[in-house]
């Protein structure tokens, strides 16, 4: 079954230096875009990070320091890979939790205003997490039933995340095949307002603090009841677009 697209789909999947979102770097990028008609488009850039590669990323995805050296940074090629999915809808595997976080960083840090409030994300790994929890390897030999070869390279990484949710959409008849109905189905229970899950919404549509002294309470009430509380999350090593959806609502309470 081919997917109902409503605008363009990007897969796309990151090699980096770590898994801290705020801190560490992509080393490689691959994203296939595919078109409503179905066709196709797929690019892989290598990156320098700017920081060294520890050995246990290296392990796991084979790209090291000397692969990279002469390689242009992200800031280099934001403005190329922005363009390149400015007008689609996102799709990854664990994406939600970490591809799509990351990405945002680096888009931010290269001072491109990235945001995703007119663009849809479907995380593959929840559709496989609440239908058939497994690993991406097994994902794939189990929907696809073939053998993942090239795993932790993104390309690799990428066309399998493609080839999976098509499999899904087949294998499951309350899958539909349309964007917006696989983003909310892979969206989690409670929606984050940020893209770390950092800020989430309440069942009322409100704004919620997910972390620290203020875990369930409203951004709003801490913000007006503890102005000091917003300066202390932007001075911090939080992700730049948690601080920004933070911002944001700042200033649309100045608005009312």
């Amino acid at each position: 079954m081919n997917l109902t697209l409503s605008k363009p789909l990007a897969f796309f999947d990151l090699e980096t230096t770590g898994i801290n979102v705020g801190k560490d770097k992509i080393v490689e990028i691959c994203v296939l875009k595919v078109q409503k008609d179905g066709s196709e488009e797929c690019k892989t850039w290598r990156v320098n990070p700017g920081i060294p590669i520890p050995k246990e990323s290296s392990d796991v995805h084979g790209i090291t320091d000397d692969m990279v050296k002469d390689c242009p940074t992200f800031a280099e090629l934001a403005v190329e890979i922005h363009n390149f999915i400015k007008d689609a809808d996102l799709s990854g595997y664990n994406s939600n939790r970490f591809d799509l976080p990351l990405l945002a960083e680096e888009f931010l840090r290269a001072d491109i205003d990235f945001d995703m409030k007119n663009r849809r994300s479907i995380d593959v790994q929840s559709v496989f997490f609440k239908m058939e929890p497994r690993t991406l390897t097994a994902a794939y030999r189990f929907y696809c039933n073939k053998e993942l070869v090239g795993a932790h390279g993104a390309e690799a990484d990428t066309r399998a995340t493609f080839e999976i949710l098509k499999a899904q959409v087949d294998r499951y008849e309350e899958l539909r095949g349309d964007s917006e109905s696989l983003a909310q189905f892979t969206q989690p229970l409670q929606p984050n307002a940020d893209l770390a899950g950092m800020i989430k919404f309440n069942p009322q549509g409100d704004e919620i603090f997910n972390f620290g002294k203020h875990k369930g309470k409203k951004v709003t009430d801490i913000l007006d009841r503890e102005p000091g509380y917003y300066a202390w999350i932007q001075n911090a090593d939080f992700p730049a677009y948690t601080k920004k959806v933070l911002t944001a609502i700042k200033l649309r309470s100045f608005n009312k």
